[in-house]
């Protein structure tokens, strides 16, 4: 199963960078140009095993946004991560971005570097990988993914607790068909803008 899933992800990640590479830098001069500061963010986030990796994204929020985050957490609706009904580090650029899922295209550098796979669990920030509890430490016995389980049921619409009993629910039953199943029905949940914040 680890050895077609990786061929899966190299493959997969390979040919979508060779035909969005063109998007990827629109979505760049887009992103620089629309506020200061470069058009790629890097955070620490959980890996496999709960090893911490760097994960990219195009930047959606305004230059020093982690540094807010404690000023916000008091408003936000779930009391486990940052869910805020209008997040004001958010630029106009980047909530388009995120309604499009378009942030997201630069983890197919992280499947290449085998830090991600196209399928599985996303990769929590540090901080909030430190408050799972001990039944949820299951979600990081596979790589992180681009999408999964929780993106195609509803993704940022569920609060904490439902994603991570969606991520065991993956791990519980993993197969390259389930993951099949998972990108096929994340396309059209990415054009519905299903459940994106």
């Amino acid at each position: 199963m680890s050895a077609g899933k990786r061929t899966i992800d190299i493959a997969g990640a390979l040919l979508a960078l060779v035909v969005l590479t063109p998007l990827m830098l629109v979505v760049a001069l887009a992103v620089a140009a629309s506020s200061p500061g470069a058009p790629l963010f890097r955070q620490r986030r959980a890996g496999l095993g709960g090893r911490a990796f760097s994960m990219w994204k195009f930047r959606t929020m305004v230059v020093g946004a982690e540094q807010l985050r404690p000023l916000l957490i008091g408003e936000s609706r779930d009391a486990d991560w940052l869910d805020l009904e209008q997040d004001p580090r958010i630029t106009q650029v980047g909530r388009v971005l995120r309604r499009t899922s378009l942030d997201e295209l630069p983890q197919l550098l992280n499947v290449l570097r085998g830090q991600m796979s196209l399928v599985g669990p996303r990769p929590l920030p540090l901080e909030e990988h430190a408050r799972i509890p001990e039944w949820a430490s299951l979600r990081t016995a596979v790589r992180p993914g681009v999408t999964g389980l929780w993106q195609v049921r509803g993704r940022a619409s569920g609060g904490f607790a439902e994603m991570l009993q969606l991520d065991c629910e993956y791990v519980r039953r993993v197969s390259l068909w389930t993951d099949l199943q998972i990108l096929v029905r994340t396309v059209p949940a990415v054009l519905a803008a299903k459940g994106a914040r």
